[in-house]
């Protein structure tokens, strides 16, 4: 199994980005994936999940900004992040889960199964 994470880059205040996690020798339809991040000095955070039967949750810092989504033929799951802000700067990694729904979205994501390999976001003010 791989998730290949890509997407990151740097971008100005206000900007948007979007975040890609292919994955392969897995389906991701049949699992939640999940979206975390992990600043300098900070413990990694959860900010989005998408469970299989495509619903997306958020954590209340992106909760309007980022909408999490997935393209099944492609075997590919997305984060549109519009409206980026400073504090939004770290490495975002995604993450499958061996359940098909999302717990503990805004959580540290111990206990997801596969990891891909993250993608530094950086925003700057």
């Amino acid at each position: 199994v791989q998730l290949q994470a890509s997407g990151g880059g740097l971008m100005q205040a206000g900007g948007s980005l979007r975040l890609s996690c292919a994955a392969s020798g897995l389906t991701l339809r049949y699992y939640a994936t999940g979206w975390f991040r992990q600043a300098p000095g900070k413990e990694r955070e959860g900010v989005s999940c998408i469970s299989s039967d495509g619903n997306g949750y958020y954590s209340e810092s992106v909760q309007g900004r980022f909408t999490i989504s997935r393209d099944n033929d492609k075997n590919t799951v997305y984060l549109q992040m519009n409206d980026l802000k400073p504090e939004d700067t770290a490495v975002y990694f995604c993450a499958t889960d061996i359940l098909p729904f999302c717990s503990d979205v805004s959580g540290n994501g111990d206990g997801r199964n596969h990891w891909g390999q993250g993608t530094q976001v950086t925003v700057s003010s």
